[in-house]
């Protein structure tokens, strides 16, 4: 699967997500939810996925996590506040160069259409 058909297979299960649950929940509970829906779709799913920094040749473990990471390509940060900012697209750019992934997810659900809460987010190494 492309990183392409994943992302829109993410957005096409968080969509059910929030249509289901609503905007309003803790960020928890959407990542839980879907995890379990891409997991359900047949998806390799990484949660909570640990990404160290390299700083002067030492891999340091900084408490960097990835919300979700799907089939090792497609990165997920789940948001449920009032409005996306710039610290956030910020986050999800620095998952993937520390990671070396080319396509992330910035996730708001705490949007009233959930089209609304989607970031595309591509890094062009």
């Amino acid at each position: 699967m492309t990183s392409n058909e994943i992302s829109n297979l993410a957005i096409g299960c968080s969509i059910e997500i929030h249509k289901a649950l609503g905007p309003g929940l803790l960020e928890s509970v959407y990542q839980e939810c879907l995890f379990y829906k891409l997991t359900k779709a047949g998806l390799y799913v990484e949660k909570e996925k640990v990404l160290p920094v390299v700083f002067e040749s030492v891999k340091l473990e900084c408490g960097y996590r990835i919300d979700l990471l799907i089939e090792r390509k497609v990165v997920i940060e789940i948001k449920s506040v009032e409005i996306l900012n710039d610290i956030h697209l910020a986050q999800t750019l620095t998952y993937l160069r520390l990671g070396d992934y080319r396509l992330g997810l910035l996730i708001n659900f705490n949007v009233t259409m959930l089209k609304d809460g989607i970031r595309r987010v591509v890094n062009n190494f």
